[in-house]
């Protein structure tokens, strides 16, 4: 039972992050159109600004952590907007171009994330608590698998407030129903293009700092690997669906979990033939609506 437990909370935790990159994804997608394979660049450049604050205000404290995530999800959002500012921009409609600038921007961003950083991973620290355990019904599950349950429920819950109680909430969600309506209305919505892409960085720079704990180390390839696995929850979650992303953030990330435990290490095959038959026989996802 205690296993079970444990599976259970520490894939809740994988899913957190898992949540963190794949909403920003489904939330561009959603309004855009665009596919942004250049996100995991923010979650990268997150969480290598969180580490350098971290590093230098006291990495074990927790007034560092906390400014660590406050900067790391900063960086991410300017990154993101300065992204769809001066590439995404001049590209909407175009989407052969859209995949191609994005893979060279992440591809180029590993490269000089290397030559700032190195091409090794940067082993890191936290407050002390992190590396504790708490006793959950028999089962010791590491500390900082509920920070990252709580950020992610957080993060959540401000952007399901943010799209139905703001009026730019209400303009991202009337563009994914009918973008050339709100155009038609005499309503900016590059404005929102911006907006939208700045609060997916934030919560990839957000999501980055929390990966760095929560695998102990933070590299140039971190956003790269969670990238992957974003996607595949945005897909099956349903390309623009907030609520399949979240959903389908703990289903992929339980799923990864008991696989590689019970059947062998086999948790990203799994997850994979879970994709598959997704697309086989819900192509829209699980809460996305059929074209």
């Amino acid at each position: 039972m205690s296993t079970v437990i444990l599976l259970l909370v520490t894939g809740l935790g994988l899913g957190a992050l898992y949540f963190l990159v794949a909403s920003g994804l489904s939330l561009i997608y959603g309004l855009m159109g665009v596919l942004n394979f250049a996100h995991g660049s923010f979650l990268t450049v997150g969480a290598f600004a969180g580490w350098e604050v971290a590093r230098r205000t006291g990495a074990d404290s927790w007034f560092s952590f906390l400014v660590s995530i406050l900067i790391g999800a900063a960086v991410g959002a300017l990154f993101a907007a300065f992204t769809e500012l001066v590439l995404i921009r001049r590209l909407y409609e175009r989407h052969i171009e859209q995949v191609l600038i994005t893979v060279g921007l992440s591809l180029a961003t590993v490269a000089l994330f290397e030559g700032i950083w190195g091409t090794d991973p940067v082993f890191i620290d936290g407050p002390a608590w992190f590396s504790q355990t708490t006793n959950l019904l028999g089962a010791q599950i590491p500390n900082d698998r509920f920070i990252s349950i709580i950020a992610a429920a957080l993060v959540l819950l401000g952007m399901v407030l943010f799209l139905k109680r703001t009026r730019y909430g209400m303009i991202i969600r009337a563009g994914v129903e009918n973008r050339s309506m709100v155009t038609a209305l005499g309503i900016d919505v590059r404005k929102a293009f911006t907006l939208v892409f700045t609060i997916g960085g934030a919560a990839a720079g957000l999501g980055g700092v929390l990966a760095s704990h929560y695998f102990g180390y933070v590299s140039p390839l971190l956003g790269g690997s969670l990238l992957i696995f974003a996607f595949i929850v945005t897909v099956i979650g349903g390309l623009g669906s907030l609520t399949g992303a979240a959903v389908a953030s703990v289903a992929v990330a339980l799923l990864q979990q008991f696989a590689n435990f019970y059947l062998f290490g086999t948790g990203d095959f799994v997850v994979v033939i879970a994709l598959a038959l997704v697309l086989l026989f819900r192509p829209s996802g699980l809460l996305g609506r059929k074209s």
